[in-house]
């Protein structure tokens, strides 16, 4: 569907800017923006943010355990 847009430019330096950013179309930017409106019946989908679990662990640990991983890294010749 091709739709004529009246942007002001600013938007579309921002649009243009972001498409750049992430190698991408504008067309893709204002699809993947569109596709986080509520749809017709008022939901909306909700899509997890990129920065979700980017930190994961995969060796089981939490960060409660950090001072335990601390020590054994650094094991105790500091006190030394």
């Amino acid at each position: 569907m091709v739709v004529t847009l009246d942007l002001s430019k600013e938007g579309m330096a921002r649009l243009h800017a972001e498409a750049e950013r992430r190698h991408i179309s504008v067309d893709a930017v204002i699809e993947e923006w569109a596709a986080s409106l509520p749809a017709k019946d008022g939901t909306a989908k909700r899509k997890r943010p990129s920065f979700v679990a980017m930190g994961s662990s995969s060796s089981g640990r939490r960060a409660s355990d950090a001072d335990d991983m601390l020590a054994e890294g650094f094991g105790s010749d500091l006190s030394s």
